[in-house]
């Protein structure tokens, strides 16, 4: 592979990470093409899936470019100590500086061209917060450090579950809020965004971009409220007019089966459960989350960081290996 590796951050200590990232390596260590290192403690990673029956071979790299000759033996890990031993399903915030620290070093390293995106593991977020986390999540977090950089970001969540790419252009507010909230910028902003996205990383030429409506049935003209009217239709009829194929706003209880999907590439909701209700249905475990607009790839598993089964052996790593493979197959592309 002449690409470089992909870095694969060490995500929440306590949680399921050190158990996803070992049964991922195991599955992908024959692909060379799908090549990553974790940035994180080997030493606590070696203790934590031991504990469980997932002891792998693990090798400790000083530079990422090891990581292709390494990958296909042991899984790479660029050692970066732990200032606490982690306990399984306990949070210590006495790491949650470092958790922080891993993250910004992997996008250094994208940006440097030493990794060629990052696959990001679950982080706690109560537990950043704690320590003046200021960030909603990875999300807009990744894209700060990308501009403090200088370089040019807006991130743009789109989850991918099997034929299903949806961006929820609000997020993580409440429903009650999200009338006030929508413009046409906003969603003019994202779509160019996706379809940028789409063309680039994706390897679709001429992006089909569907859009739902925020009230049932698309607001009925009016008759069950007036956001289509007001904001979401000139916004559509705005992107047409500078050349982007674009359908709706569709009433989102008929957006999102078989014969719908097969109509576009993706779907940009108005809200949070209106994408990701969907795509969890169609895939549950193996649902990837990806941040579009940034000067970097990066995908993560579309889950969290499951405490109530960390250091039981139980969690399944088709979301993580989900997210390290679409990760190579953006990168692949460009």
């Amino acid at each position: 592979m002449n690409r470089p590796p992909l870095a694969l951050t060490c995500g929440e200590p306590s949680g399921i990470a050190p158990e996803i990232t070992a049964r991922a390596w195991a599955e992908l260590a024959r692909q060379p093409d799908q090549a990553f290192f974790l940035i994180g403690d080997i030493n606590d990673f070696m203790a934590r899936t031991a504990a469980v029956g997932l002891g792998i071979p693990v090798r400790a790299i000083s530079t990422p470019h090891e990581a292709l000759q390494v990958f296909a033996h042991a899984l790479p890990v660029l050692h970066r100590p732990l200032p606490v031993p982690s306990r399984a399903a306990w949070i210590d915030t006495r790491n949650s500086n470092y958790v922080i620290a891993v993250v910004t070093e992997a996008v250094e390293l994208c940006l440097a061209g030493a990794a060629s995106g990052i696959v990001t593991n679950p982080i706690h977020k109560d537990a950043l917060y704690s320590v003046g986390f200021k960030f909603q999540g990875h999300t807009d977090f990744l894209a700060a450090l990308a501009q403090a950089r200088g370089f040019a970001a807006q991130d743009v969540m789109m989850l991918v579950a099997a034929d299903l790419r949806a961006v929820p252009i609000t997020v993580h507010i409440p429903l009650k809020d999200v009338p006030s909230q929508l413009t046409g910028e906003m969603i003019m902003a994202q779509a160019k965004v996706v379809h940028h996205g789409l063309i680039n990383h994706f390897g679709i030429a001429a992006p089909r971009l569907a859009f739902t409506g925020l009230n049932p049935h698309a607001g009925e003209n009016g008759a069950m409220g007036d956001e289509e009217e007001r904001i979401i239709i000139p916004a559509l009829q705005a992107l047409r007019a500078k050349g982007l194929q674009v359908a709706g706003p569709l009433p989102a209880d008929t957006a999102f089966h078989a014969e719908a999907r097969a109509t576009y590439d993706a779907i940009l909701c108005m809200y949070h459960d209106q994408a990701l209700i969907p795509v969890k249905t169609l895939d549950f475990h193996g649902g990837v989350n990806v941040t579009l607009g940034l000067p970097f790839i990066r995908t993560s598993p579309d889950h969290g960081t499951a405490l109530n089964i960390a250091g039981k052996g139980l969690a399944r790593p088709d979301s993580m290996i989900a997210a390290l493979r679409l990760a190579a197959q953006m990168a692949a592309r460009g």
